[in-house]
């Protein structure tokens, strides 16, 4: 009776042919997904007009020499490598963490820097979520997702985790910045619009010696209440400063999809 069941349940499953979620392979060549229908495969090193086609392969591209898409991203890069502070000003999607984030990796890995320091406002995008459960970095890591995004596409998975277990690349808490001094070390202040204005002044004295500091945020994008929100003054009176650059990128430099730039303009 077990076998007969057997038989007929491998008989229907037969029913169920494969082609319906995948394409027949090709001669040397397997499987490969189709495209949600209406999704648009784009990718910044194509041209720039929207692309509805299903791709023959699906593949990651890993890129170990970073260039500029825009001038204002190419100012800001060569911003980086001449101050020692960097206040990089503009909307989502122009390249501001993942640039930072580019730079720091790149000082690392030549010992320009001994080590580099992240930190984020934990501060969450309209809603409560309430205490979270592990140690320090267990409860930040949601808040510096998209910097752990960042350093993943530039290091491979073991690299990544022996730096931040020996410290090389440390997680510091807004929270906990003050007395320090950070010295020979590349600094990256994610999402800086979330801090106010005395928590930017405590960030920017704690610059050390052979050290860089890039701040990073969109003013337009605060989750604070635009009166609290210190970035737009902090970068207004930094501008002053000749050791000091502030980099405002547009629209035109968004490099994710280009429904985001033209988001931008209509919401």
């Amino acid at each position: 009776m077990g076998k007969r069941n057997a038989v007929k349940r491998l008989k229907s499953a037969q029913d169920v042919r494969a082609s319906s979620w995948n394409n027949e392979p090709v001669r040397g060549r397997g499987a490969h997904l189709q495209m949600i229908e209406g999704g648009r495969g784009w990718h910044p090193d194509d041209s720039d007009e929207i692309r509805n086609e299903i791709p023959h392969e699906r593949t990651q591209r890993y890129q170990k020499t970073i260039k500029p898409r825009s001038e204002n991203q190419a100012q800001l890069m060569n911003a980086m490598d001449s101050h020692a502070l960097v206040c990089a000003l503009g909307p989502a999607g122009t390249g501001k963490t993942y640039l930072a984030i580019v730079k720091a990796v790149e000082a690392l890995q030549k010992g320009k820097v001994s080590k580099i320091i992240l930190s984020r406002p934990a501060v969450e995008a309209g809603e409560q979520l309430g205490f979270l459960p592990g140690g320090m970095e267990d409860k930040l890591a949601p808040y510096l997702r998209p910097l752990y995004d960042a350093l993943a596409d530039r290091l491979s998975p073991a690299q990544l985790k022996h730096m931040l277990a020996e410290g090389i690349i440390e997680i510091a808490p807004i929270g906990f910045m003050r007395g320090r001094t950070l010295n020979n070390a590349f600094v990256v202040i994610d999402e800086a619009q979330n801090c106010t204005y005395t928590q930017l002044k405590m960030l920017l004295t704690r610059l050390g010696w052979h050290s860089t500091m890039v701040i990073t945020g969109d003013p337009g994008q605060t989750d604070l209440s635009p009166e609290f929100s210190g970035l737009a003054k902090a970068a207004e009176r930094l501008e002053k400063l000749s050791g000091a650059a502030v980099i405002k990128l547009e629209g035109a430099d968004v490099v994710r999809h280009p429904l985001v730039a033209e988001m931008l303009d209509v919401l």
